[in-house]
């Protein structure tokens, strides 16, 4: 009689520990945001006000050809964001890093690509509930998602996979920030030039001329394209795609910054 025992490879076994070691970071610090509920709150208006703002107060002078501006504005206003949430990557890193705390995950039995990863993978998380919640309040001032519901549950992949990749270079901004604070406002600079020449609040015709190529062609506004496509049913071009494509250059440019600078902190 013979039997046969089957084991896990070292490979597999090391992923594996790897995956549950990203999740429990990624558990704890969600527990810490929502035990911060001030955050959490803050998160949440900051978009809000930018919906109604927008809406209710500059709505009536933008004008946009074939759709209301409402329907127009939401979907970049989600981009935004997302974006804007995965800042706190960069905060979050540089808190945990001058506690100390990085220090002693390094001397903890876990993988190192947990702390990285645990951090992402929680901002990633908490931008999928405050997407949701301002999806609701845009719905509630008029907007429309007519692309339908598979539409838009891609249009959500497609700017949560943008905005995670873009994580891993605020990752690497926060592990380089002298505080918390600092990390905060190195990251403005970096994010609102792109934000705002942009598609997001107003379409590509009414910018100035000379800056109609580069708000055309940047990663936030081909994202944006995106979004806004599925979600209304609109053409949108290969905008899916090259954001994507966008996504997929950040990660392997950033993840390895990032990383290198894990390596040398504390």
């Amino acid at each position: 009689m013979t039997t046969t025992a089957t084991t896990s490879s070292p490979h597999h076994s090391a992923l594996r520990w790897a995956f549950s070691d990203v999740l429990t970071l990624a558990k704890r610090n969600l527990i810490a945001l929502f035990r911060t509920p001030t955050l959490v709150v803050f998160a949440i208006i900051q978009p809000i006000m930018f919906v109604l703002l927008f809406r209710y107060v500059f709505g009536g002078a933008i004008s946009v050809k074939g759709v209301s501006y409402v329907n127009y504005l939401l979907p970049g206003i989600l981009v935004q964001t997302v974006i804007f949430g995965s800042v706190n990557t960069a905060i979050g890193l540089a808190e945990d890093l001058h506690k100390g705390l990085i220090e002693r995950f390094k001397a903890l039995p876990m993988a190192r690509m947990a702390v990285l990863g645990g951090r992402t993978v929680a901002d990633l998380l908490r931008s999928v509930v405050v997407l949701l919640i301002i999806t609701g309040v845009g719905v509630l001032v008029g907007f429309r998602p007519d692309g339908g519901i598979v539409p838009y549950i891609e249009a959500c992949l497609v700017m949560l996979v943008f905005a995670y990749c873009l994580s891993w270079g605020f990752a690497f901004v926060g592990l380089a920030a002298p505080s918390a604070e600092a990390a905060q406002a190195m990251t403005f600079p970096l994010i609102f030039p792109l934000v705002f020449a942009s598609v997001i609040f107003v379409p590509l015709y009414k910018l100035p001329w000379w800056l109609q190529g580069f708000a055309n062609n940047q990663p936030i506004s081909q994202a944006t394209y995106a979004v806004r496509g599925l979600m209304l049913g609109t053409p949108h071009g290969n905008s899916v795609w090259v954001s994507l494509a966008w996504s997929i250059g950040l990660i392997a440019l950033l993840a390895p910054l990032a990383v290198n600078r894990f390596r040398k902190a504390a």
